[in-house]
């Protein structure tokens, strides 16, 4: 890796494997350690100045993130994603994203509803104060509540958090925070209204903007950086 990254700043109330992985999961989101790298510990132990134990702890949390891919027997790389993969990904989430909202509307409680609200109104405050930290951690709390209140398990897997890494770029991208509210607020009406059909559309369409938007996202932060976050794959005559 080659002094790419800088030693972390230890804090007193977090721990060290906690604060290793958001140094890592920064840099990947950065570009700094790109697509297919490999993630060697001793060299990023060396480079952090912390020992391989908080290394290989956050490289575990990040794989289950889908930051990180793990070969047996060659280590643990920096997961490259295609746009076939993003296609493929968001073709399936919109799906389950519409039939979650579906399912919300018939069997969603009261007090599940009112924190739905609750969180639209989190996911303003936010946007007003421009932290994309909290931003981006209540977008999260409002979909894992989503698909609580569409009472089936099944729904619930890590698909929906193979694209975390790029939820930063997309929300950035330019006015995308507001037509993010905007579809949020679309949502939770049509679930509050009980009109299944309504929620499963809105929820259909708000995961066909999330990814265009993606899509423009990754380009620009390309353009802006020279590094390319995701693989092209070539063409064939």
């Amino acid at each position: 890796m080659n002094g790419k990254l800088s030693p972390v700043v230890v804090n007193s109330y977090q721990p060290l494997r906690d604060i290793v992985c958001e140094v890592l999961r920064d840099a990947i989101r950065s570009g700094v350690l790109k697509p297919g790298e490999w993630l060697k510990e001793n060299d990023l132990a060396n480079e952090l100045l912390v020992s391989r134990t908080p290394v290989r702890e956050a490289i575990r949390k990040l794989e289950q993130e889908g930051y990180v891919v793990t070969v047996p027997r060659r280590g643990a790389y920096v997961a490259s994603v295609s746009i076939r993969d993003i296609n493929e990904i968001f073709e399936i989430r919109a799906a389950l994203e519409a039939l979650a909202c579906e399912l919300a509307a018939e069997r969603i409680t009261e007090e599940e509803q009112e924190r739905l609200e609750r969180l639209l109104v989190a996911i303003g405050r936010a946007i007003e104060e421009h932290d994309m930290d909290r931003i981006v951690q209540t977008d999260i709390e409002f979909h894992e509540l989503l698909y609580q209140a569409a009472r089936n398990q099944r729904l619930i897997g890590n698909l929906r958090e193979q694209l975390t890494r790029f939820r930063t770029i997309s929300m950035s991208y330019p006015g995308r925070l507001k037509a993010t509210l905007e579809e949020r607020r679309a949502i939770v009406d049509a679930i509050g209204s009980g009109d299944a059909r309504l929620a499963r559309k809105v929820g259909a369409k708000h995961m066909e903007h999330s990814e265009q938007t993606l899509l423009y996202a990754i380009e620009e932060q390309e353009k802006k950086t020279g590094t390319s976050l995701i693989k092209r794959e070539s063409k064939k005559s």
